[in-house]
Order: structure tokens, then sequence, then C-alpha cells
């Protein structure tokens, strides 16, 4: 396979040092010598990557519309974007204009950071392990195991394209999976293929989940301080469900996505009937680290808010256009069991608009919180905390995959569970119960465009079987509320990647842009600056000239 040039820096902070008198007494090396575990443990806990990718995934999917494209009615805006990023991933092109937070350079480099503190500790756990002190750090190993394999898992999701299965993903580009800690600033590396990658995480996937289920809570005493904010058991449980979801490992989906969830579900869902009072109180309620749902929260550094919430081009919009409305398809909509309502009853009290109703919808499960480096002056850092993992998500994994194992009755009772958790209403009863009948009379209307074609006849994706009748209607409901639990999360673009479902953009004043099942542009481009060091980049179409057929072209070295 192609070579290139891996640069990572790795500054492994967190940890304090004594303060020399003299400054030639410094330790040249920057990085921390790992000696204990609690200073593993420490390392670990600065280690999760800050790069959010809902930006980029959302402006990628079809969750957002451009506000200054006409719709059915003639109807546009003139508003600016919130920067140049953004009109390159809405229009998938390469994004080359900046490389700061949000940009697929501040993805590529918080995750590969992530790995490489990662590796570090494993390396010093492993020491430990030879001198005798395994059980001290079995913890922290599951940990390391499961960040690795986290973080590798963004990467292939964002940079290359969806798993298949194991032979076709042979064939398609991966990424680097680095297992070996960095020590020296340029390592030569190769790009293995999705399979590949796949594989490997799975390995250790499998291995920190053994070490997390068995050995993390025995010691007596609590690992983590906070522990919504790392590995634990229900988020270790629930990432393994979402990885064997995208990897169509059905039976093992719902295996982990069980053990996160319980003998009953109900009691993890997010207590909706809390009324915050400010958006600020809403934002800590949804992120609140004792909340039964939330299995595990991400801080990251990112402006997404500021993007859908202040009257910019990009936005979730009530607007009706030939391939359907966004709004009506997510958070502004009706579905099967209450379509008598403009938005699910949960959301009353908690939607915004921006500026105008015509300018944007949102809810805040994105929402910033500003980190003030120096109040006085007003400045400091737009920070947004993930729910990266969560009972509801889980709960629709195993609902999805119930539905390709074809135990319908499993589904519709996990897909009510969701439904019923929702019901914000002071008369609970107007809100439907969830029935085939219900769920199939609403999505085969297809009202909105809200049950996009499913590419599963397509062999090169991977899929097989036979889906049609309450599967078919089953599978769209369950995809449904996946999209509406999500949103601005960029959790849709790998839906939309995993069943090739075909989006179309329309851009401006009379550009339109379609996003094909086997479109090459589904793999977004890796950082320009990675690529400039040697890496091969990504295959894309070029045409020549407006009447030729579009040809493939990979630029990389």
């Amino acid at each position: 396979m192609k070579k290139y040039l891996f640069i990572t820096a790795i500054c492994l902070f967190g940890l304090s040092f004594t303060a020399c008198d003299d400054f030639l007494d410094k330790v040249p090396d920057n990085r921390m010598e790992l000696k204990t575990p609690t200073q593993i443990r420490k390392l670990l806990t600065n280690s999760y990557p800050d790069g959010n990718y809902s930006t980029i995934a959302e402006l990628s999917a079809d969750n957002f519309q451009d506000n200054n494209a006409p719709d059915l009615n003639g109807n546009r805006y003139n508003l600016p974007s919130y920067g140049r990023q953004d009109d390159e991933a809405f229009a998938w092109e390469d994004i080359v204009s900046a490389v700061n937070q949000d940009s697929p350079s501040a993805i590529w480099e918080s995750n590969y950071y992530g790995i490489a503190a990662a590796n570090h500790a494993l390396r010093r756990i492993y020491e430990l392990e030879d001198e005798g002190r395994a059980s001290e750090v079995y913890p922290h190993k599951g940990e390391a195991l499961l960040l690795r394999a986290f973080c590798h898992f963004n990467l292939i999701n964002i940079f290359a394209h969806t798993y298949k299965n194991e032979t076709l993903s042979q064939s398609d580009l991966g990424i680097p999976y680095v297992t070996e800690p960095e020590e020296e600033v340029s390592v030569s590396r190769e790009r293995l293929s999705v399979a590949k990658v796949y594989e490997l995480i799975e390995e250790d996937l499998k291995e920190g989940l053994f070490l997390i289920e068995n050995y993390l809570n025995q010691s007596g005493t609590a690992y983590y301080s906070v522990p919504k904010y790392h590995f634990n058991e229900e988020a270790s449980y629930a990432f393994a469900a979402r990885f064997y979801l995208y990897k169509k490992d059905w039976e093992n989906t719902v295996k982990y996505a069980t053990k996160a969830l319980g003998y009953d579900p109900s009691l993890k869902m997010r207590d909706w009937n809390v009324k915050p009072a400010t958006y600020e109180s809403l934002i800590y309620w949804i992120i609140n680290a004792t909340s039964r749902n939330n299995f595990m929260l991400q801080a990251t550094y990112s402006g997404a808010q500021r993007r859908y919430s202040g009257s910019y081009r990009y936005t979730i919009n009530d607007r009706d256009f030939e391939n359907g409305n966004v709004a009506k398809n997510t958070i502004f909509g009706p579905g099967p069991s209450w379509s008598g309502y403009n938005f699910h009853p949960c959301y009353s009290g908690k939607l915004y608009i921006s500026g105008k109703q015509d300018y944007g919808v949102w809810f805040p499960n994105a929402g910033e919180l500003f980190e003030y480096t120096d109040k006085v002056a007003g400045i400091g850092y737009a920070r947004i905390v993930r729910t990266e993992f969560t009972a509801e998500e889980t709960l629709l994994c195993r609902a999805e995959a119930y539905v390709h194992l074809n135990e319908l009755d499993l589904a519709l009772s996990d897909l009510e569970v969701w439904n019923t958790s929702r019901a914000n209403l002071p008369t609970v009863a107007n809100i439907k119960e969830l029935t085939f009948q219900n769920i199939s009379d609403f999505y085969s209307k297809n009202q909105y465009g809200v049950a996009p074609v499913l590419n599963m006849d397509k062999t090169e994706l991977g899929w097989k079987g036979s889906y049609s009748g309450d599967r078919e209607m089953l599978l769209q409901c369950a995809l449904h509320f996946r999209r509406i639990e999500t949103i601005l999360s960029g959790l849709r673009w790998f839906d939309v990647k995993r069943y090739g479902i075909e989006v179309t953009h329309y851009i401006g004043k009379d550009r339109v842009e379609v996003l094909t099942w086997d479109d090459p542009r589904r793999a977004l481009q890796i950082p320009a600056e990675v690529i400039a060091a040697g890496m091969q980049s990504n295959e894309r179409l070029i045409v020549t000239t407006p009447s030729e057929e579009p040809t493939k072209l990979n630029t990389g070295k």
C-alpha cells in the first residue's frame, strides 16, 4: 500500500512538574514520564478528543439546507455563511479554507492525539504488567484500549467509506491504525483498508470491554472522579453496540445494547417533563453527568451552535424543496404517533429559533458553554459537551438491529419505549401508541420526504436480504427516530452513508449538487496538510467539460 509521512505532534499535558530554580535543570523533553497508575489515569482523562465533527457531518448530510436557495415558492434569502469552510462542506468540496476548530484538521489531530496518549499509557502499562503489577492497571488498560478504538472509529467513519462487509471493504482505503507511541516527529505509516481498520478496532474493543467489565469496580475505590466523562461500563457497551451496528453484526449489537440498557430500558430514558427556566439551564440539563440516560459525555472545542443560532446561511429550516423539508423531517415535524402536532410534544418549550422562524430552528443538545480565559476582555473558548453515548441512541441501535434480524415485535417494543419516554404532555393519551399500522400509514406516505430511498438493493454496499412491508416501514421508523434523537450531533451522516441515502443540496440561486449512493465524496477528504506531507488523498470525481462523463481521479502522491 501507499506509504506517506504521518505527522503528529504529541505534548502529553495534564500532569504537573516541579519547578526548578535553574532553567537549565529542566527536563528538555516536555513529555511526562509516566511512573504510576495514577499518572496514567490522569493522562487518559485529558486525552479524549476535543475535536467536534458535528459541523462538517451535519452540513454533509440531509439535516441542513441553504437559506439562499429558492424553495418551491421561490423564496430565498441573502445570508452570509459562518465561514468558507461551511460552503465547502455543504457542496461536498474538499475543505481547505480552515484548520482550526470544527475543521477536518482539528478532528484528525485531536483523534490522533487521543490515540498517541493511549499508546503512551499502554506502553507504561505493559511495563507494569511485566513488573507483576497487572492488577493495578487493568482498568487503565481497558480505558486506553477503548479510547484508541474509539478515536480510530471516529476517523474511519469520517475519512473513509462506510463499512460494507469483510470482502468489499478490503478494497476501500481506510486510515493508519497506530498502536505504538510516536518517538519521532515524522513517521512513515500506511493507510490500511477499511476492513483491516475495523478488524483492529474490534480487537481493541473486545479486550477493553473485558477489562472494564471485569476489573473496573473491583478495587473498592472509584476509578473515575466523574465517570460520565470516561469509558465507564455503560458507555463501553454503548460504543460496542454502535460499532457492531455499523459493522452489520446484528447479534452483537443486540447483545451489547442490552448490557448497556439493562432489563428495563424505560428506566434509563431521559425525563422530558423537566422544564428548564433558561437556555443555559436547558444545556446543563441535557449534559447532566448524573442523568440516567447519559452514558458518556465528551468536552470539545466547537463553534457549531453559532452557525445555526446566528441567522447564518445553512440551518434547519421549515421550507419545502423538491426532495423534502428538513425541519419537518427532524425536530419540527410530525411522526407516526404525534401526527397531530407540529413537533414532537417533548420539545414544548425547548426549541429555539434563529432571529426569525425563517432563519432556522434548533434544539440545544449541542449548546455552547463559553469558557472564559479573561472575563474582563471577554475572550476565551467556545465549548460544546457532546452527549456522545446515550441510552436513547443505544436503544435505537438495538431497535434497528432487531429489524435486520426480522424480530419485528421486539423492534416495535424498543421504538415504543423511545416514543413513550418523550410523551411530554399533560395528557399522555394524546400521544398514540406505536403500532405496525400507524407506522405503515405514516411512512408509506413519505410526507415531506421523511422516508428516503434506502439503497439496500445495491450489493456494492454489502447489504443482503429482502425488506418490504412492516419490516421496511419499521426500518424507516428506526432511522427517523435516530435522525431526531441525534440531531446536530453529526451521526445522521453515518446513517446516510450506511444506507446509501442519496442527498440533494440546493446551493445559492441555481446550483444543485446530488450525492449519489456511490459518490466518492462520501469519504470526506483528509486534511490538506496531511496530503501535503505525502499521504494518499481520497478519490474524487473530476469533470473536465460539462458534456463528458465524470472520471475518477486520485491526486495523492
